[in-house]
Parts: structure tokens; C-alpha cells; sequence
């Protein structure tokens, strides 16, 4: 019998003083019985976290009723309609009031997550903030706006469990410095959002609060890791969302749902109040940033979050205010571009995407200058994969003990927990055959020691000093590069880690990087992808075609960057993009 069969057995008869003795008999079988008596505790704690999701969503629900019934006149269509920025100005002119808003988004918030199970936890909090914003006599600049947080970032009386066991049970004593600043700006945060298990990873499912959907096509990942903000945005249940980035789960999830998505330089924003699993960390540069629906809302955003109050309450952060007039600049600019960075041949969609915006941009008068990012496979494998697990996938495989494994993990998972000779080994066979899969493994491996750490860290400073110097030869302003997709198809995320080479190089660069739509995917481009071979006719190859399949009429995006702590031109940048790519769709 095997150890599922087993554990079928027991579940059946749970509480049968006889089975139950019969296997203590047994040392094997008393083994068994003690890692499904385990499992069992874990199911419960998943069941119990479940509940307290449920009940959650049930005092939403009943709030969001009765200020209907209260107020049957309120334009719930109307105020879905509005932009952020519009919402702000009305808000402000007392055209529409808080409640109206901060209700009506309750409301189609629940709707979005019934549709696509996006909504982990109400912050019940948020009507008292409520009440507190009517007796202030200084309007913060997002005042009045609700707003939804990624499940990791923490908020007062309400768990972040990173989609992870572990962290179930520790209820949070205090919010985040983000969440702190986001309600010193009249912010109303409202909802916590879905994560894939322990983040390192871009579907967005877990065995607690299970799978997110793409509300776009339920056959498709929303992206993550930020996927429950962006499946929440995209659905119209939320108009400005809190995410965070280390591999591109700001930027992937907003390519995925068709939003706008910035993943700022590492320390613009602080990150206290965070749960990771991979704290200690430091090769690659993670961040937390803003998620809407255009522009405009991310500027602002950021505009709201960089002022004294966040520089008062984490002084690591650089005190540098937002900077509106590089943000509002006509001035033309000097752009790179690439249309593939040469580890991942990108999808037709994806390739068309930025030839069209680079004729845009081209035609309203900026320079269009070809880039060639330096030495990606050395990039992807030694600084982003042997950094990000320079510890061997030590401390993300700890994470997963008394927890259970989510089956969209389980590719990734299973490598990571192989024992560092076993990595090098397989590494070595599959060399002649899958030299980008043999070289992954061998970088899974990690750094094996504290003066390899150091040698990692200067060859992460060294590319960072080449990147800037060939960026400053071009004398560029900006550059435009793909964005991966369109939306995967469920399942594949977590077999194309290394795919996140688009993104996750401006995290070993720590430059910010932002997410434009532009188009969506055509018959044409799926035509085209059916003759799809990649860079190396690998399997991994062979997954992203498939991966990608059945996509027409999704969005795809492009990725606009800037150099460290230019935001404020990235965004410009992205402005830019995102007005050029709307007149082009009004043209056609």
C-alpha cells in the first residue's frame, strides 16, 4: 500500500481506535500515521485560515448591503467608470463622497472575487479609517481613495502569510510603513489580495486560499506573484493596488490583466512590514510598487508615498520628494530598444508589440537607438539565479517545512530540494543536450561560501557598472524592451522560472522598470506562433509556445526602464507610451 493510499485510509476512518492500533504495530506503518497526523494539522490550520477568509468576505458583504439599501441613489456605475485621477479631483470638490466610493468598490470587489477568488482578507479597519478621514481637516493627496495591499504586506490585526503555512496564526501588531503613509494620504486601504505559495513564483495559487484566476480568460494565470491585485484591478474591483517585485511580479501580473505596474528603484519605497521568505537575500534587488490601470494613478501613487511622512518613519529611505516637472517634461527623448534579450526568444505578440511602439515613438519625434543587453546568460544564470539563490534554495525549501507543497510549486520545488552534488551531477549529463536547463542547475547550486557571496556581489556591481557605461556610450534617456506574455496558460508558471529574464534583470540592475498594454495578441500572431522554436529547442522552449497558446484578444505589454532613482522619468516614459498606443487604437 502506499503512503497515499495510507493516507486515503486514514482520512476514511479517522477515529477508529482499531486502525489506529492495528498501524502503531507496524514502526513503518507508525511513521506514516504520524506525517498524516502532521498533514492533518497542517489541513486544519489551512481550513481554520479559510474560514476566517470567509467570514471576512461575509462582513464586507453585509457592510457593502447595507450602505445600499441606505443609499439606493448612489451611481455605482459612475464611479466605477472614473479614473483615479477623476475620482481625486471629485472627491476633493465634494462631488462625491468617501463612503460612496469606498462601499461601491466593496461591492464590486466581491463580485470580482467570487468570479475569480482573488480577495483574501477585508481590512474591517477601513471603516473606521473612514470615519477618521470626515473629522480631518487637511485632505491627503489620495484622499478618500480605496485601495487594495498584496497579502504580504502587513496591515494592523490582519495576517500576511505569503501564501505559506508558517505565517498562519501571526496576526500583525502594526501596519506596514506603506499601508502607514497610504492612510496618512487619506488612502483607504480595503482588501489584502492573493499570492502564490512562498511568492518566488508567477501563478498566483496556494493550498490556503487556493487558485486565482485571470478575469480576462478563466484558462489563463493572472500573473503573480501579485496576481490577486492584478486579477482584482483588471476585474474593476479595485482602482489602485499595492504590489511588490523581485523577479517581476509587479510588472508580469500587470502585462497578464493589462494594467499599468511600476516596480520603483529597490529603496524608494520602504519595505518594513514585509513578509518574505527569503529574508537576508541581497543579490537581487526586490521592491514594492503601485498597480492601476493607467498612468496617471501610478504617478500619483508615487507622488503621495515619497513625502515626509514615509522618509520620517524610515529614514533608510533616500528623502527625495516626487519630482512632477520631470514628470509633466515635453522634452523628446533618446530611447534603446530591443525586441528579445536573447535567453528567451520572445512571443510573436510580444515582439510586435515593441517594433509598433518603437515606430510610435519614433514617428512623434524621439530617437529610437538599438540596444543589446550584455552578456544575458551570464546575467540570468549567475547574477539572478545563483544570487537569488545564493544560499542553495536553503531557506525557501525551509519555508515549506510543516506545510504542503501546491501542486503549480512542485516543478520548482523538487529541484530546489535536491542536494547541492545531485544538482552538479545532472548538470553535468544534461550539458551536451540542455545547456540553458544544465546551466540553471548548476547555478541552483548557490555560492558555497561567505567569500563567494562577496566575489557574487562584486560581479553583480561589475555588470551594473558595464550596463550603465554602454547605456551612457548611447547617451540614452530610456529603453523599451519586451514585457513576457501574453497571460500563461494555468500550470506553466512554475516550470519557466528562468523565463522572468525580461524583468528580472532590472532587479539584479535595481533600475525601475514599468508596464505598459499597448495591443492585444491577433489571429496573425497566433498563426505565428504555431511556427514558435526558440533559442535553444529546448523543453523549456517547448513550454513557453505552449504556455502562450489560445491568447487572442489578450493583452500584451512592453517594459519602459530608467536608470536608479529616476521614476519620475520612467514614468514620463510610460506616459508617453501609454497616450502614443491609445491614439493608435482610436486610429484604427
Amino acid at each position: 500500500m502506499t503512503q497515499e493510499r495510507l493516507w486515503q485510509v486514514l482520512d476514511a476512518s479517522w477515529g477508529d481506535p482499531r486502525i489506529l492500533s492495528t498501524l502503531l504495530c507496524s514502526s513503518v506503518a507508525a511513521v506514516v500515521l504520524l506525517k498524516w497526523l502532521e498533514r492533518r494539522q497542517i489541513q486544519q490550520k489551512m481550513k481554520e485560515a479559510r474560514r476566517a477568509r470567509d467570514l471576512a468576505l461575509e462582513r464586507m458583504e453585509k457592510a457593502a448591503r447595507r450602505f445600499k439599501q441606505e443609499n439606493p441613489g448612489t451611481q455605482t456605475a459612475q464611479i466605477l467608470s472614473l479614473t483615479m485621477v477623476e475620482l481625486v479631483e471629485k472627491l476633493k470638490d465634494g462631488s462625491l463622497s468617501p463612503e460612496s466610493i469606498l462601499y461601491t468598490y466593496m461591492g464590486k470587489a466581491l463580485e470580482v472575487t467570487q468570479e475569480v477568488n482573488c480577495v483574501t482578507d477585508f481590512i474591517h479597519g477601513c471603516e473606521d479609517q473612514l470615519q477618521k478621514l470626515k473629522n480631518q481637516k487637511e485632505k491627503g493627496l489620495l484622499y478618500g481613495i480605496p485601495i487594495s495591499i498584496k497579502e504580504h504586506v502587513d496591515c494592523k490585526g490582519h495576517i500576511s502569510s505569503g501564501g505559506m503555512v508558517k505565517f498562519l496564526g501571526q496576526v500583525k501588531e502594526e501596519d506596514s510603513v506603506i499601508v502607514q503613509v497610504l492612510k496618512y494620504q487619506g488612502a483607504i486601504p480595503f482588501v489584502k489580495t492573493n499570492v502564490p505559495q512562498t511568492m518566488i513564483n508567477y501563478d498566483c495559487s496556494n493550498l490556503i486560499f487556493g487558485q486565482t484566476l485571470n478575469p480576462l480568460n478563466h484558462q489563463k494565470s493572472p500573473g503573480g506573484s501579485s496576481g490577486g491585485e492584478g486579477a482584482l484591478i483588471a476585474g474593476g474591483g479595485s482602482i489602485l493596488g499595492i504590489g511588490s517585485d523581485v523577479a517581476g511580479s509587479i510588472r508580469l501580473p500587470s502585462s497578464f490583466c493589462g494594467l499599468c505596474g511600476l516596480k520603483p528603484t529597490g529603496n524608494r519605497i520602504s519595505k518594513l512590514g514585509v513578509v518574505s521568505p527569503i529574508v537576508g537575500m541581497e543579490s537581487v534587488v526586490p521592491a514594492l510598487g503601485p498597480m492601476a490601470r493607467d498612468v496617471d494613478s501610478l504617478a500619483l501613487c508615487m507622488k503621495a508615498l515619497l513625502c515626509e511622512e514615509m522618509f520620517r518613519l524610515d529614514p533608510t529611505v533616500p528623502p527625495v520628494p516626487f519630482n512632477e516637472e520631470v514628470y509633466t517634461s515635453s522634452k523628446p527623448l533618446r530611447i534603446g530598444y530591443y525586441e528579445g534579450d536573447g535567453y528567451f526568444q520572445p512571443s510573436p505578440s510580444m515582439k510586435r508589440a515593441v517594433q509598433e511602439t518603437r515606430k510610435l515613438l519614433q514617428d512623434a519625434g524621439h530617437t529610437l537607438v538599438p540596444f543589446v543587453p550584455p552578456k544575458i546568460d551570464y546575467m540570468v544564470d549567475e547574477l539572478f539565479t545563483r544570487g537569488i539563490f545564493s544560499d542553495g534554495a536553503v531557506h525557501l525549501v525551509d519555508c515549506f517545512k510543516g506545510d504542503i507543497v501546491d501542486p503549480n510549486l512542485k516543478s520548482q520545488f523538487n529541484t530546489y530540494r535536491l542536494p547541492a552534488l545531485v544538482k552538479r551531477i545532472s548538470a553535468i549529463i544534461l550539458k551536451p543536450i540542455y545547456p540553458r536547463i544544465a546551466r540553471d542547475l548548476s547555478a541552483l547550486c548557490g555560492v558555497g561560501s561567505a567569500k563567494n557571496l562577496w566575489d557574487q556581489h562584486g560581479a553583480v556591481e561589475a555588470y551594473r557598472a558595464e550596463f550603465i557605461a554602454k547605456w551612457r556610450k548611447l547617451r540614452l534617456d530610456v529603453i523599451l524592451c519586451p514585457a513576457l506574455g501574453p497571460a500563461f496558460n494555468h500550470g506553466y508558471a512554475g516550470k519557466l522560472f528562468a523565463a522572468t529574464s525580461y524583468t528580472n534583470l532590472y532587479n539584479v540592475l535595481d533600475f525601475p522598470a514599468g508596464v505598459v498594454p499597448v495591443s492585444t495578441v491577433t489571429r496573425a500572431d497566433e498563426e505565428e506562433l504555431k511556427h514558435y522554436r526558440g533559442h535553444y529547442g529546448d523543453p523549456w522552449d517547448k513550454r513557453l509556445k505552449e504556455a502562450v497558446e489560445g491568447a487572442v484578444g489578450l493583452p500584451v505589454a512592453v517594459q519602459c526602464v530608467a536608470l536608479p532613482w529616476q521614476e519620475e522619468l520612467c514614468l514620463r516614459f510610460m506616459k508617453e507610451v501609454e497616450t502614443l498606443a491609445h491614439s493608435m487604437k482610436r486610429n484604427v
